[in-house]
């Protein structure tokens, strides 16, 4: 799933080279993806120029002209693809819109998980869960408003954090990271966290993301169809040797996600919520 630090390098390269650029043509291929509130997508959005890219959580809003904004929610697989039209359109391929100059955005998605909403202004409210967001990540949210949020919330505090309603832009990715950073166990539960380990949460929380999204600025370039993890510390390196004391990394894969762990720098038991 794409997460704050790849949606933000994304949004930085849609703001260069695709905001300005008008529509020439669209094509569908599989339509369940899309949700077209705004009219028929192919022949409506052909004529339209690019606006600002923006990043809200794990979506993706482009702005078009004629108060028309295109909504990207990749959810587990999908993926903005920035290509050359000579470039062999993939299987997982959805739509393609061809962009003024030659270039093409197009959307990809394998296994159909994500959605596409092409909306305007007014109808941005149907966007299910859009609004439903708390701050984002990278907003400069206050520890006594995370504080406050937080006692909204119970359970594990993997669980929470991946919730955008609590903070919004981590997935299951980077809310190992972060548990890692702050040496918190992700089955610890949300409530019964002290002030320290509140306090270096929030710091972590931020810290993590602003240091993986300069790692994918120096990294991505213009292929942000593909999602870069191998520089993660502890995310998906079950059994290999932890970064910070060189024991064995833990992996356990439940709920239809992987939670990767240091079981000693991360101390901490499974809880029942």
């Amino acid at each position: 799933m794409p997460e704050a630090p790849d949606l933000e390098v994304i949004k930085e390269f849609l703001n260069r080279e695709v905001q300005g650029k008008v529509v020439d043509g669209a094509k569908v291929i599989r339509p369940t993806v899309l949700r077209a509130i705004a009219g028929d997508f192919a022949s409506d959005i052909q004529g339209r120029t690019f606006g600002l890219f923006q990043r809200k959580g794990k979506f993706i809003l482009g702005e078009l002209s004629g108060d028309r904004c295109l909504v990207v929610n990749p959810m587990l697989t999908g993926a903005l693809h920035y290509c050359e039209s000579k470039v062999r359109v993939l299987k997982k391929t959805c739509f393609v819109l061809g962009l003024s100059g030659g270039a093409e955005l197009r959307y990809l998605d394998d296994r159909q998980m994500g959605l596409v909403y092409y909306v305007t202004e007014d109808q941005m409210s149907e966007v299910p869960r859009l609004a439903d967001q708390g701050a984002d990540v990278l907003s400069g949210i206050s520890l006594g408003e995370f504080r406050s949020r937080l006692t909204r919330f119970h359970g594990e505090i993997k669980g929470v954090l991946t919730r955008g309603a609590f903070i919004s832009g981590i997935g299951n990715a980077y809310s190992d990271e972060i548990l890692f950073a702050a040496g918190l166990s992700p089955f610890r539960n949300a409530r019964s966290l002290e002030d320290q380990e509140l306090e270096l949460l929030h710091e972590q929380c931020r810290a993590v993301v602003v240091e993986a999204t300069e790692v994918l600025r120096e990294r991505m370039g213009g292929d942000i169809h593909v999602k870069i993890r191998d520089f993660l510390k502890v995310h998906r390196k079950g059994g290999q040797p932890c970064p910070r004391c060189g024991g064995n990394i833990t992996q356990i894969n439940a709920n239809q996600r992987i939670t990767s762990y240091c079981r000693h720098c991360q101390p901490g038991m499974l809880i029942k919520n």
